[in-house]
């Protein structure tokens, strides 16, 4: 039964692990992986992205952004779960969940198109709302001051089902002659919550946290490229679309599996230090 998802890991992830070589050589389309000639020194392409001028730039973009999905993004599910948990009426919490879950199948192209009818500077609703108020338009996807916080919003909005739902499963695995036992000592919903609840998915919590930092240097390449423009490049730019800019439309593939590298060893070393931090609260992988 396991056979179908040990040979996806096996075809999908570990063997292309023996493509990590062309980003020690100068890697050539038509010789080929074994054929092309390492790189002098072996570290060229590493140093061609450290000596980028755009280098500080685009770090500080992808932590900046991919720490502020982390931050803000890793309560709303939490608290959506609690709620939809203590619902009482059915037919209402299947709704709500179904349409908090929805936006988790759409895909960015679809999310930007809601993004420009709702924020569009020229036509959008909020903008047409400020106007007719006596307001000035704000050209929210061309700024640099908003561009972030609408990232990491519809990031929020599409992910908090998904989110809540997997924080849902692991409540219902609590032991319900825990609410019981509270009931009797006179707890209420909020000490049942804090006192049984939390607890009681808090290694699913850190489990999704640790897992969330292995991707910590990814921040969305799908998304932003579909969403930024050149008015935003100083505060969207990461790695992962200079990478495509320069390393695939350029065809430099050297470099692009450098980069690629670079980001896997920063989460390799943030999914081992978070699981030795996360083991003082008894919660890890391994």
């Amino acid at each position: 039964m396991i056979l179908p998802g040990v040979l996806y890991y096996l075809v999908y992830r570990y063997l292309p692990m023996y493509g990590t070589l062309i980003a020690f050589k100068d890697y050539s389309f038509t010789k080929g992986i074994v054929s092309s000639p390492w790189a002098n020194p072996w570290y060229k392409h590493f140093e061609t992205f450290y000596d980028s001028p755009y280098f500080t730039q685009l770090l500080t973009n992808t932590f900046l952004i991919s720490f502020y999905k982390l931050a803000f993004g890793i309560f709303p599910p939490i608290l959506l779960a609690l709620l939809l948990n203590e619902a009482r009426i059915v037919w209402f919490k299947n709704l709500i969940q179904t349409l908090t879950y929805m936006p988790y199948f759409l895909s960015w192209v679809i999310i930007y198109g809601i993004l420009i009818a709702f924020l569009s500077e020229s036509s959008g609703i909020v903008n047409r709302l400020i106007v007719e108020s006596g307001g000035e338009a704000v050209s929210f996807l061309t700024s640099t001051s908003w561009f972030r916080s609408i990232l990491v919003g519809s990031d929020i909005w599409q992910q908090i089902g998904y989110g809540a739902i997997i924080y849902l499963a692991a409540m219902t695995a609590i032991d319900p002659t825990l609410y019981e036992a509270a009931k009797v000592d006179g707890a209420g919903r909020l000490r049942m919550i804090w006192h049984i609840t939390l607890p009681g998915i808090r290694n699913v919590i850190i489990l999704l946290l640790i897992l969330r930092l292995g991707h910590f240097l990814d921040a969305g390449f799908e998304q932003i490229y579909i969403m930024y423009n050149i008015q935003v490049y100083p505060v969207a730019d990461i790695i992962d679309t200079w990478v495509f800019r320069t390393g695939l439309q350029q065809l430099n593939f050297s470099l692009g599996a450098a980069v690629g590298l670079f980001k896997s060893i920063i989460g390799l070393v943030l999914v081992l230090g978070a699981n030795k931090l996360a083991k003082r609260w008894g919660g890890s992988i391994w």
